[in-house]
């Protein structure tokens, strides 16, 4: 079992993958600005910013593994991780950010991505770069356009794999959390692609 800092915590996916390592024994804490949808008996709370360079840097002491799951200041928030984690010691990053930060998305469904979230990307980008010119143990997830269906089927694609499937479940992504925490060598300086087989086209089904 692993020491897991979830960075986040209050986030759609990120509260999927509490329960599911809370299932597996992990020893979990949470981090979130706001106060805590769920907190698991025996988890620890902090409620704070990533950017308060105290309160994270105190929050990674002694972790295996740090999953980020976040949204807003995105590129200062990875460069708080990195400098905290590289401050404490701490090597195993799993950073969540978003589906075509790449340009890898070809095709009818790479033009509508484009469409749809294009002036968002260029920051994910960053924050995908400042992880990626680390020395950390880092694994960025890039999750296709998110369902709330109650299934835990993903597949990956790697750093320069085309990205053709649009849609994915949170409670997929969450599983993927859970299987690299399970297994750290999964995503190992890697950046995946995460998607439900089979779902190829020019958009989401649910648009």
């Amino acid at each position: 079992m692993a020491k897991v800092l979830i960075l986040g915590s209050n986030g759609q996916i990120a509260q999927h993958a509490v329960r599911l390592m809370e299932a597996r024994g992990d020893e979990l804490t949470l981090y979130a600005r706001s106060k805590h949808r769920y907190v698991p008996e025996g988890a620890q709370a902090i409620s704070a910013d990533v950017l308060d360079e105290a309160a994270l840097r105190q929050a990674i002491a002694g972790q295996d593994i740090v999953y980020a799951n976040l949204a807003g200041e995105i590129e200062a928030q990875a460069k708080a991780i990195v400098a905290a984690m590289d401050a404490e010691g701490v090597k195993r990053l799993i950073f969540v950010t978003s589906i075509g930060i790449y340009d890898e998305v070809p095709g009818a469904f790479g033009e509508w991505n484009n469409a749809m979230i294009g002036s968002v990307l260029k920051d994910y980008r960053k924050a995908a770069d400042v992880i990626e010119a680390s020395d950390l143990d880092y694994t960025v997830l890039r999750p296709a356009w998110l369902t709330n269906k109650d299934e835990t089927v993903y597949g990956v694609t790697h750093r320069h794999d085309p990205f053709t499937n649009t849609e994915v479940s949170r409670q997929a992504v969450a599983a993927l959390v859970r299987d690299i925490v399970a297994d750290p060598s999964i995503g190992s300086r890697d950046s995946l692609g995460v998607h439900k087989p089979g779902t190829e086209g020019p958009k989401p089904s649910f648009y």
